[in-house]
């Protein structure tokens, strides 16, 4: 039998769904600049600079490999960033997950399906859909439950009158 998350969890719960949700969409958006990143490197072999001496942005070649030393780039490379900051986002994308699975009480299996989100182009887009369908779906059954038992029986109804 799988463990239930708590009632007084409830709460908790709604706040990290929406930490979840939003922490899915930015890693998601950065996984699929970061595909492009790739491709544009690696098929393309150019790499984008910002503010370089001949404008604001300019695609140059890239560096064969064990050439590096010998060619100094001017301007800011914005591949490595978006590399850089996919890599930091994917870490808080994480906490993120992990402050939604924890309370919900899920097996593992499910955290790492949510932590694939930010490795798998288009899943974490997939992933916050259902999730959050799925976790506000239970925990409104849940609370509506919760509000009929505690609501007080009507008066009118245990005295036999209609």
């Amino acid at each position: 039998m799988q463990l239930q998350p708590k009632p007084e969890d409830y709460p908790r719960i709604r706040r990290s769904l929406r930490v979840y949700k939003v922490t899915s969409v930015i890693t998601g958006i950065m996984l699929l600049l970061l595909c492009a990143v790739m491709v544009m490197k690696y098929a393309f072999k150019v790499e984008l600079f910002l503010f370089t001496p001949n404008g604001f942005a300019e695609f140059l070649p890239t560096i064969p490999k064990g050439q590096e030393a010998e060619f100094v780039r001017e301007g800011f490379d914005l591949f490595k960033a978006i590399l850089i900051a996919h890599g930091w986002f994917y870490v808080v994308y994480l906490i993120a997950n992990f402050m939604l699975w924890s309370p919900m009480r899920w097996n593992f299996g499910k955290f790492l399906l949510l932590a694939l989100g930010g490795v798998i182009p288009f899943l974490s887009f997939i992933l916050e859909g259902r999730i959050a369908r799925e976790v506000t779906q239970f925990l409104d059954a849940k609370e509506a439950a919760l509000a009929d038992s505690a609501a007080p029986a009507d008066p009118d109804r245990q005295e036999g009158k209609a």
